[in-house]
């Protein structure tokens, strides 16, 4: 029970509900007071004028000498009189009603004045009197019951007393029927996602209804699931390349340990170094893209000379198992970024086009106005058409066959689009040179400070 009254305090649905209720309420009574308020305004001004004529009627009575005491009705009607007093204070003709009573009113000193009170005696009916002075001192005191007022102000204040609490519910019905409307889909929404896992990255929340607000947000939803499920796979793939990359040197110094009889201490030695060595370049590899993907990747604002740094790779692979490295064009090509990690894309693109190349490997470096271009060249067999995208992906070789020594650990690509784009660059394969292949970086060129 406490659960369900905490639940309902937190629904939206309820507050909505309740907020819309009060501000209909308030609404509602503001303009019910207004409405009361100005037919009890409009009422008012019409008995004015009434009043206000049937003193212009007793004035020109007046004027053709009537008796005033002839002027006056003389029924027993208590809604409507009329009262005359002298210019001396004394009560010239009156009311049935008014009979034996001084003047109702102080006589006015210029126009006509307006005033509600207790006019008849014996009664307690509030009247609305209007005083008039004539030109010969008289004055005329005209009145009538404000009970017709009243009771058309009481009549409408308790219509509208009726109709506003039923106006005000059929609100909340309303609202509450549509906002319940509106939040059962983020209710399918809610399930939905409250049912999926790590291993059912592949459902997605309904959507439901035109492009609104809820509209946007499932497919915002599934958009983000979409992308989730995505790195998953790539994740468990990667974890499962590397584990099969890990596992190929270590069964080989296994057996190598396991057959250590049958070679000399020397070439054991040797042999698990290399082994050792290449693991170590796989786990540098593979600790450079977790923390690429993590977001913590140092980064560097420093301006680097792409010139200097391909002569210096290109020096420390000049001759390599026949193959010459050497440079082509310079072109004082200067960038923004990390020269260790510039100095790596610059490597690994040498170290994959040695391994492919036939006899040459060169590197150009142009500088144009807003960018910078890097090629390296090789005489080797290229890149098939359908693997110029593929060759940058994490444990991807052109050649499967090749072994895990002549090809690498299948991540130098992969790490050189990651610096690249952490650059602001991009990288790519030249579809159109042969023979061989031309792997293109593209990075902005620095901007003086």
């Amino acid at each position: 029970m406490a659960g369900d009254a905490r639940r309902w305090r937190g629904s939206i649905r309820l507050r909505l509900t309740a907020l819309a209720a009060l501000g209909v309420a308030l609404a509602l009574l503001a303009v019910s007071v207004a409405v009361v308020a100005l037919q009890r305004r409009e009422l008012l001004l019409a008995i004015d004028a009434a009043l206000a004529q049937r003193a212009d009627d007793i004035a020109s009575l007046l004027e053709a000498a009537e008796d005033p005491a002839l002027l006056l009705t003389t029924g027993g009607d208590t809604d409507l009189v009329a009262q005359i007093v002298g210019p001396d204070g004394s009560v010239l003709a009156a009311h049935r009603a008014l009979a034996g009573a001084g003047p109702v009113a102080e006589a006015p000193t210029g126009d006509d004045v307006l005033q509600s009170f207790r006019a008849v005696p014996g009664e307690d009916d509030v009247f609305r009197v209007l005083s008039r002075r004539l030109g010969d001192g008289a004055v005329i005191h005209v009145g009538t019951s404000l009970d017709t007022l009243d009771d058309a102000s009481t009549a409408t204040a308790g219509a509208l007393a009726t109709i506003l609490p039923a106006a005000v519910l059929a609100i909340a019905l309303l609202v509450w029927w549509l906002v319940g409307r509106t939040l059962s889909h983020v209710e399918a929404i809610r399930m939905e996602v409250d049912e999926i896992t790590a291993s059912a990255l592949d459902r997605r929340v309904p959507i439901a209804g035109p492009a609104d607000e809820i509209g946007r947000l499932a497919s915002t939803m599934n958009d983000m699931l979409e992308r989730l499920d995505r790195s998953l796979a790539a994740q468990r793939r990667f974890v499962a390349d590397a584990s099969h990359e890990l596992r190929s040197p270590l069964t080989r110094m296994r057996t190598e340990l396991e057959t250590a009889d049958e070679m000399s201490s020397d070439a054991l030695v040797a042999s698990i170094h290399e082994e050792v060595v290449g693991m170590q370049v796989l786990v540098e590899d593979l600790l450079h893209l977790a923390q690429s993907d993590s977001g913590a990747a140092e980064q560097h604002t420093e301006l680097v000379d792409l010139d200097d740094v391909s002569r210096d790779e290109v020096a420390r692979l000049e001759s390599t198992d026949g193959i010459a490295v050497r440079i082509g064009r310079l072109d004082n090509a200067v960038v923004r970024g990390s020269e260790a990690h510039l100095r790596r894309v610059v490597r690994n693109l040498l170290e994959n086009a040695t391994a492919h190349a036939e006899t040459t490997v060169r590197v150009d470096v142009d500088s144009g106005i807003d960018e910078v271009t890097l090629s390296v060249l090789d005489d080797g067999p290229g890149v098939p058409a359908d693997l110029r995208d593929a060759v940058f992906e994490r444990f991807r070789r052109v050649d499967e066959a090749r072994s895990v020594d002549a090809g690498g650990t299948g991540l130098g690509l992969a790490i050189v689009r990651d610096i690249v784009e952490r650059h602001g660059g991009t990288v790519s394969v030249d579809g159109a040179h042969a023979p061989g292949a031309r792997f293109v970086v593209v990075l902005p060129r620095a901007v003086a400070d």
